[in-house]
């Protein structure tokens, strides 16, 4: 994906998504991420040749009175818990140094907490463009910090979608690591109700046509309106009603817009590998036999049994970085280091 259309996504996802967010963008904002990254890297306070934004450094961390009282007041309007992000990714990874273990932020420190311990927000602040592949120089940022009013919302009925030449080719389940019962049971339902809520709200409307979107299927609600529906369509005065009385299904909240995110690498394939979402094979034979006779079906991919249940992808994040490196052989000059000292510590013994 070039680095001009990635950014033009970006941007997209902030007009399109529902929901009440918070935008925040000011000049403090700038000096907080530079000492992020000056935190991050062991420069506590940072040489005066890194920057003229601290003239004095020292040990003491630096304080945002105007900003703080910006973020708290928009903390408070979304109801006092808010969901934390910058322009793209959001600290999933940091979720475990939190107190609630959970992204749920009620003051600036929260935030700064998470944000500080997150390798997915360091990423965005250093290498936003690293899987870019055109040759245009990378565009001028402005980082956003944006807060999203808290709800507690059910893994279960999260679904990642994948949309290739303004077409819907696959649908996978968010939290893949777990086994749901209702999914496997309900997901040719689930399918059409996403596709249905795609076309009318989606497709065609985005400023690009390859993308990736988050949607969440209320379940809880759409039981309460099949119950309604039943006991007003018998008494429906002719077949057309009770048609119109299904037709609100699909109007009243049964599918939620979440997030919009990059077609491509930087964003978590899930149960799809990006090779097949981007050439398009082996995504044909998943569908069933009714599924293949409808025209641009999109391919649905979910946990079926419990024996594939795997451990969170975040875990690995709670290690520091040199053992994780060592475990999986991604970092060849620290294993050979590392061999090095245990052969050294064999001498010595």
């Amino acid at each position: 994906m070039s680095s001009g259309r990635a950014w033009r996504l970006c941007r997209s996802a902030f007009n399109l998504s529902v929901g009440r967010s918070y935008f925040i963008n000011s000049k403090s904002w700038v000096i907080i991420l530079w000492w992020f990254l000056c935190s991050r890297s062991g420069k506590v306070g940072c040489d005066s040749d890194d920057s003229d934004l601290i003239t004095h450094p020292s040990h003491q961390a630096p304080e945002f009175p105007e900003f703080a009282a910006k973020v708290q007041e928009a903390i408070s309007s979304l109801g006092g818990s808010v969901f934390p992000k910058l322009n793209w990714s959001a600290p999933r990874d940091a979720y475990w140094i939190a107190m609630n273990s959970s992204l749920k932020c009620k003051t600036l420190s929260d935030i700064f907490l998470l944000f500080k311990s997150s390798d997915f927000i360091t990423r965005d602040l250093t290498q936003p463009f690293i899987h870019c592949t055109d040759d245009s120089p990378d565009p001028s940022l402005d980082y956003e910090l944006v807060l999203r009013k808290w709800c507690e919302l059910i893994p279960g009925a999260e679904f990642r979608c994948f949309v290739k030449e303004n077409k819907l080719i696959g649908i996978s389940q968010r939290d893949y690591t777990q086994y749901y019962d209702h999914i496997s049971k309900q997901h040719e339902e689930i399918c059409r109700s996403i596709q249905e809520f795609f076309k009318r709200n989606i497709q065609y409307k985005f400023l690009d046509e390859d993308f990736v979107f988050d949607v969440y299927r209320d379940s809880r609600q759409f039981t309460v309106i099949v119950q309604q529906l039943t006991r007003k369509c018998p008494r429906a005065s002719s077949t057309a009603s009770c048609e119109l009385l299904v037709s609100q299904v699909f109007q009243l909240g049964r599918i939620w817009l979440i997030d919009f995110n990059p077609f491509g690498e930087v964003t978590d394939s899930l149960l799809f590998t990006w090779e097949e979402l981007i050439s398009g094979k082996n995504l044909k034979g998943d569908q069933s036999e009714g599924a293949a006779t409808e025209q641009d079906y999109p391919v649905f991919r979910c946990t079926n049994s419990k024996v594939t249940v795997q451990p969170s992808p975040y875990l690995s994040y709670r290690l520091p970085k040199d053992f994780v490196d060592l475990s999986t052989g991604e970092d060849v000059h620290k294993l050979i280091d590392f061999l090095k000292l245990k052969r050294n510590q064999q001498d010595d013994d």
